[in-house]
């Protein structure tokens, strides 16, 4: 059986729309138009080889080479049910993301708060999450992922690396987005029955945590403390150098390493 053949019973299999592009702007922006204008089902999925207008968290710009990386977005409706749970979107996403990169011994995997995905020291993907509040109370979330997967070289980006990059091994991209939405409608389907766990999972694969670690906050000052977890709102605790616990958002506090 050839792999398109095999791809296209597995999308029949697993519930899902995909629409592949060869360059778009933004896989984000583009099914947020499409989901505007057509009622799509949960699950669609936009992926492309070319994304001229990437973004990350807080406005950075991700930049891949074309054709080499997984660039993809899927639309998730009915899973939040309040605004006060958004995050928990982010657990499941990371997780999902995480659990298919397990299953090709990607070495060293954690997730560096809130939605970067790391192997070691290395940034190997990012998760870029942007929720719709609609009239009925109803939230429809637009999920980005990126995955650096055969790029080999990462111009003044010392922290980037790629599958290739950690194993040695080249990677068929649309394996991977299958894997990814796999285990993601898996999380989905199980979390009332698991959220706890989740949310535990979660906390034990945070990067560098338990380990004193030098944070930058908004006025350049520095503080040691260590990561224990992230609170109920999705904010990072961590235990400083009294002992106190303290919270923080994401444009609150900055991990230097």
């Amino acid at each position: 059986m050839n792999l398109n053949i095999r791809l296209n019973s597995y999308f029949q299999f697993i519930a899902m729309r995909l629409v592949k592009l060869d360059a778009i702007d933004s896989t984000n922006d583009f099914l947020k138009y499409f989901s505007r204008r057509e009622n799509l089902e949960n699950f669609t999925v936009v992926t492309t080889e070319n994304q001229t207008n990437g973004r990350g968290q807080m406005g950075s710009v991700w930049n891949s080479q074309v054709g080499k990386n997984l660039i993809m977005s899927v639309l998730i409706k009915d899973f939040i049910p309040d605004a006060s749970l958004v995050f928990n979107l982010n657990i499941a996403v990371s997780l999902a993301v995480i659990q298919s990169l397990q299953k090709l011994e990607i070495p060293e995997l954690c997730i560096k708060w809130p939605n970067d995905i790391m192997s070691g020291n290395k940034k190997i993907g990012g998760i870029l999450i942007e929720n719709s509040f609609k009239s009925d109370q109803a939230i429809d979330s637009i999920v980005g992922i990126g995955i650096n997967v055969n790029q080999t070289e990462f111009e003044n980006l010392p922290q980037a690396s790629s599958l290739i990059l950690q194993t040695g091994v080249s990677f068929n991209k649309d394996e991977l987005l299958l894997g990814i939405i796999q285990e993601l409608k898996a999380i989905v389907e199980n979390w009332s029955k698991a959220s706890e766990d989740y949310k535990i999972h979660y906390d034990n694969l945070l990067f560098k945590k338990g380990e004193p670690m030098i944070f930058q906050k908004p006025d350049q000052s520095n503080f040691v403390g260590e990561i224990i977890g992230v609170n109920a709102s999705g904010r990072l605790q961590i235990l400083n150098e009294n002992s106190h616990i303290e919270d923080f958002d994401l444009k609150e506090i900055k991990l230097l390493f």
